[in-house]
């Protein structure tokens, strides 16, 4: 996935400041075909980047604070991926930790999480569904978007395909 930024140049005129892979991305080793990519970051009150520095090397937390954002785009393999043999939900637990800290941290063991986030998700590619906590599922396909109001929630993928999925995370109060 390529990543376009820009920003201003010394006279203040729009220019591309970057080109190219996002830097922040990675593809888990223990659930081989689990790409997790974070594209940009915003912090509360921050302001707009006149020179387009990139914000994400210095995230320690995939959660935002309220106020800020963070764009997630997210490649999950099949859920029978989890079914293989092979399949180490041990590793895949500290890999998630240390991909996604602030995140991770608010899995349950069956993939169902509840974030103090608006989630703005739109299907990229491919096919999902999302489980509320009533067992409520929404099938969604590529075009579809989704707009996650902090409820608690897990996405299945129930083809036989990846899914790739962009979230933009806003922050927020906790639900009450």
């Amino acid at each position: 996935m390529r990543r376009v930024v820009t920003g201003h140049d010394d006279s203040g005129r729009s220019v591309v400041v970057s080109d190219g892979p996002i830097p922040r991305s990675r593809r888990f080793t223990s659930l081989p075909g689990w790409v997790s990519s974070l594209p940009w970051a915003t912090e509360p009150g921050a302001p707009v980047s006149r020179t387009g520095e990139d914000p994400t090397p210095k995230v320690a937390s995939l959660l935002p604070a309220p106020g800020g954002t963070r764009f997630i785009v997210l490649t999950m393999p099949p859920d029978s991926a989890m079914r293989d043999p092979s399949f180490d939900p041990a590793a895949f637990d500290r890999e998630q930790r240390a991909d996604s800290p602030g995140i991770a941290e608010l899995m349950e063991p069956d993939g169902m999480h509840t974030t103090a986030t608006v989630d703005y998700g739109i299907v990229l590619q491919g096919e999902v569904v999302l489980e509320l906590d009533d067992g409520h599922l929404t099938p969604l396909s590529a075009g579809d978007i989704v707009i996650q109001n902090g409820t608690r929630h897990a996405w299945r993928n129930r083809s036989d395909r990846p899914v790739t999925v962009a979230f933009v995370l806003i922050g927020a109060e906790r639900v009450r």
